[in-house]
């Protein structure tokens, strides 16, 4: 899913206010995870997912499978806090053009 810069900076500001849903540990992501992960997206169109794992490599190769695994876009990403958006069947967010 690609997004342009006014829907990512409109998300973004939707997302200020949120806490993260979803929590991935140590032990990094599995099959659980991923369909939680799912189901948030499914539930809220966009969540926060809190990626604790010291390695910055780690947690972009993290962030990037949850992006592949549940078609989402990553819309930011600071520190361990990523950010992700897909549209839902019947969607709350109406995004700018």
């Amino acid at each position: 899913m690609r997004l342009s810069p006014t829907q990512k900076k409109f998300l973004r500001a939707r997302a200020h206010a949120l806490r993260p849903v979803v929590i991935v540990g140590g032990s990094g992501l599995h099959e659980a995870v991923l369909a939680e992960i799912d189901q948030a997206l499914a539930h809220h169109e966009l969540i926060k997912v809190r990626f604790n794992c010291g390695d910055r490599a780690a947690r972009q190769a993290m962030q990037d499978t949850v992006g592949e695994h549940c078609r989402a876009a990553l819309v930011q990403a600071i520190g361990h806090i990523g950010v992700f958006y897909r549209k839902a069947d019947k969607p709350r967010i109406t995004l700018p053009r």
